[in-house]
């Protein structure tokens, strides 16, 4: 018993495919711009799920997202245009792939940038350090102190 359980759960875990959370009333009539939404709707991200596609959500904002994209494709608007009208409205976060900018390179580098100004900072501290000991002179107190023990080491060799 426990086996047949155990490869139907197998069976079952291997043949899942992720469901897909468009209601058939948001189903538009024309294949081509179903196929159209589907495709602009697979690279928006649900805002309340966060790590899913509008498509994949059944979050009520993702339905609302859905039921946008098709109304935008119905009036006629193309694939980036749909998509910047709801980046326009959502902000670049919507974006399951966010476009490159100067400003999302500056936010990807920003850990590398301060992990090498805090390396710099490091060696220089570190060398300014060691430095600052090498370039003491002695006093004239631990001169004499260093030519006492020369001396004795001179006299006990001979």
């Amino acid at each position: 018993m426990k086996r047949l359980v155990a490869t139907l759960a197998l069976i079952a875990a291997l043949g899942a495919t992720p469901a897909l959370a468009v209601n058939p009333d948001e189903i538009l009539d024309d294949p081509a711009l179903e196929e159209r939404a589907r495709d602009i709707s697979a690279g928006l991200r649900c805002m309340v799920c966060q790590n899913q596609s509008i498509d994949d959500s059944d979050a009520e904002l993702a339905r609302d997202l859905r039921v946008l994209v098709r109304d935008r494709l119905v009036a006629g608007d193309s694939n980036e245009e749909v998509v910047a009208y709801v980046v326009d409205r959502y902000g670049e976060f919507v974006l399951l792939r966010p476009t490159f900018s100067a400003r999302n390179a500056l936010l990807w580098a920003t850990p590398a940038i301060i992990l090498i100004l805090g390396g710099t900072a490091a060696l220089v501290f570190s060398r300014r350090q060691s430095n600052s000991r090498l370039g003491e002179a002695l006093t004239a107190e631990e001169q004499a102190r260093v030519a006492k023990i020369l001396d004795e080491g001179d006299r006990q060799e001979r």
